[in-house]
């Protein structure tokens, strides 16, 4: 089984958590700063660590079904590295929990320790000679495997290019994508979609069919920066601008914009026709003051141009 759309961003945005988090956590070790109970949000045996999610999530998505089919490679691959990340996260985080919480308690208790006791003790001070080094040990385990879950991961995004979800959780998580795949957000579309220019367009689409109008003017200025066609980003613009008005409750403006889109698209069946529709519609219900004639006059041409006057 394969993850899709809402299922396959809900583990890429998991993995960018924990690669933000292990980033940070790990600093504050290196400097003799991090406590245990940190950790806990990054590695633990329920929902409330990152690594849980993303481990439980990778499961539910990737070996659903497997008992009666194998699961593809690179969905395999991913899994295989998400739970050895998190096996990894946990030797780690136990390894901490010996040294920085169970050690003290150890060391306590010593002074008290009777000459019967001194064999115990002396298992304890074994048992803590090798807990630093497994500690590091840990540490470049799990920073080695997030590194490499990288490829695999980027892979899985490349195979469902198409949904559109994807191309807007890459562009509206750019920092986050190019502090974890080590490139640039303008790289990284362009490996996965051919050029930049058709990532951000992709995502604005989808950020206009979701109704997020000022994130698709940013997305597709972009895409025009990288070279899309200024013919359908201005196009995709004008509809975002005569939504966003809409609901500002600028009729005016929004049927302005509007009209301009639909010339442009000039008969051009869209998916989008339905929103603008709606809510060319709404307009003609909705004006008033002095101008309402002109815009419901100019509204009721729109709908012609659009379909369903």
């Amino acid at each position: 089984m394969s993850a899709t759309g809402p299922g396959l961003v809900d583990i890429a945005r998991e993995f960018l958590a924990a690669h933000d988090l292990s980033r940070r956590l790990f600093a504050r070790h290196r400097e003799g700063a991090l406590r245990f109970e940190e950790l806990e949000e990054f590695v633990g045996d329920d929902e409330g660590s990152v690594l849980f999610r993303l481990k439980e999530r990778c499961h539910a998505s990737f070996r659903a079904g497997a008992e009666h089919s194998l699961p593809m490679h690179r969905e395999a691959l991913f899994d295989l590295a998400v739970g050895s990340l998190f096996h990894e996260a946990m030797k780690f985080r136990e390894n901490f929990y010996q040294r920085e919480v169970y050690g003290p308690r150890v060391e306590a208790l010593r002074s008290e320790a009777g000459a019967e006791e001194a064999a115990l003790f002396d298992e304890f001070a074994r048992i803590q000679e090798g807990v630093s080094a497994r500690l590091e040990e840990g540490l470049a385990e799990t920073e080695a495997l997030l590194a490499r879950s990288v490829d695999p991961l980027k892979s899985l995004l490349t195979a469902h290019r198409e949904d559109p979800l994807v191309a807007r959780f890459l562009v509206e998580n750019a920092a986050a994508i190019e502090s974890a795949f080590g490139q640039s957000i303008g790289d990284v579309l362009a490996d996965i979609y051919g050029n930049a220019a058709s990532g951000y367009l992709r995502a604005g689409y989808s950020l206009l069919r979701s109704g997020y109008y000022p994130e698709a003017v940013r997305a597709l200025q972009l895409a025009a920066e990288q070279g899309a066609a200024a013919q359908e980003t201005s196009r995709l613009v004008a509809y975002a601008h005569g939504m966003q008005a809409y609901l500002a409750r600028d009729y005016a403006e929004s049927v302005a914009r509007l009209s301009d889109w639909a010339d442009a698209a000039d008969g051009e069946a869209s998916d989008l026709s339905g929103l603008a529709h709606d809510a060319v519609v709404s307009i003609r219900q909705l004006a008033e003051g002095e101008d309402r004639e002109r815009i419901v006059r100019a509204a009721g041409n729109l709908l012609s141009r659009i379909g369903g006057a």
